[in-house]
């Protein structure tokens, strides 16, 4: 779970932590390398990597899974980080980590929708496995964007290999995206998926609307609620939930849902 190599020294800007709850290193480093392009000079980036799970997360079961692993890696880092970003575009843990963290927490995939529904009326998915279909679907309907969404498109081929997907896959995935702008009605494109981190810049000039990468979209708007410094809730339904006791979880979470609740003497 160590972060990737090269990260600037702190002290400079927006302190922003991406966690993979996937245990592929290769898609941390393609994760890394989109949030470097997309970063404003002087904020600082750590990428982490899962330290269990699977290599990618296509099903609900596999959500859970990523979102508990989420939720231990995000209670162990972050006290050192003004943001923090869940980088897999179902968002694994998403609502759990917002309300106990302390900081702003994005997800991908909502990032990515409604930074498209800032660019169109309504918004296509395009990605790399039938597979994620329907927990991609489900997230769409968990953050209210259902009746933005022109349609979600998943190439149904077999890959090598998880880290190269995007590579291999890139033309059919704009051929793909075609289809979503020409059958579908879709003013913008999400390529979805951590795995295809960076191709949306690649590919922008291949397809006749905008193009969305998530980690792009989740890295600009960490930079703007770090910058705006929200007041963590005290009532909603995000407030921080009362303590209890819990076990068999990284020490770190256990100390975290087991504090004190905001608010309270």
């Amino acid at each position: 779970m160590n972060p990737i190599a090269g990260t600037p020294a702190p002290g400079t800007g927006a302190r922003i932590v991406l966690l993979n709850p996937n245990t592929s290193s290769g898609v941390t480093a393609r994760i890394d390398a989109a949030a470097r392009a997309a970063a404003a000079p002087g904020t600082v980036l750590s990428c982490l990597t899962a330290p269990y799970g699977v290599p990618y997360i296509a099903t609900r079961s596999e959500a859970v899974v990523g979102a508990r692993v989420a939720l231990e890696m995000a209670a162990e880092h972050c006290h050192d980080a003004d943001a923090m970003i869940i980088a897999a575009f179902g968002d694994p843990g998403l609502g759990g980590a917002r309300e106990i963290l302390p900081i702003p927490v994005i997800g991908l995939a909502e990032a990515a929708m409604l930074t498209a529904c800032m660019l169109g009326r309504r918004f296509a998915i395009v990605s790399f496995a039938t597979a994620l279909g329907p927990w991609y679907r489900e997230c769409v309907d968990y953050h209210g964007l259902a009746g933005r969404l022109a349609g979600i498109r998943l190439l149904d081929g077999a890959f090598a290999a998880i880290d190269h997907v995007q590579s291999e896959k890139e033309d059919l995935l704009v051929a793909l995206a075609h289809r979503a702008v020409e059958e579908d009605g879709a003013d913008v494109i999400i390529l979805a998926g951590a795995p295809l981190a960076g191709l949306a810049a690649r590919v922008a000039d291949r397809i006749p609307v905008p193009v969305v990468d998530g980690v792009a979209a989740a890295v600009k708007q960490a930079e703007a609620l770090a910058a705006l410094r929200p007041r963590k809730a005290t009532a909603g339904t995000f407030r921080r939930p009362a303590p209890k006791p819990v076990t068999g979880v990284a020490p770190a979470l256990e100390r975290l849902m087991a504090g004190p609740s905001e608010g309270s003497n």
